[in-house]
């Protein structure tokens, strides 16, 4: 949907990732939508060379968020909402749906 606004389809999927979820870090988001990682890093740090995202250490792990000092942050996530709301059902729960438990055991994935 974004693919043409913002160049490439990785930014899209990293961009509704954060907007979903808050934060992230490369790996989770790389492996939630079978991309590389190394891609993934190279659009959030272009991201954050525009101050779009902010990232933290947590441990060895950085994390990535919006920016809350973006002046352009709640039109952003106007444009996310609205854009997250086009997605089709099948596509939220697959990728932008977080498990809220651990799968049973036994249970084929």
């Amino acid at each position: 949907m974004f693919e043409a606004v913002f160049g490439n389809a990785t930014v899209e999927k990293v961009l509704l990732f954060l907007y979903r979820h808050k934060q992230g870090y490369p790996k989770e988001i790389a492996d939630r939508f079978d991309l590389a990682v190394n891609a993934v890093q190279q659009q959030l740090k272009r991201l954050e060379l525009g101050n779009v995202v902010v990232n933290r250490q947590l441990g060895r792990t950085r994390m990535y968020e919006f920016n809350p000092r973006y002046p352009l942050r709640r039109e952003l996530e106007n444009l996310l909402e609205k854009a997250f709301s086009f997605l089709p059902k099948d596509q939220v729960e697959r990728f932008y749906t977080a498990r809220t438990r651990p799968r049973r055991p036994g249970k084929t994935l």
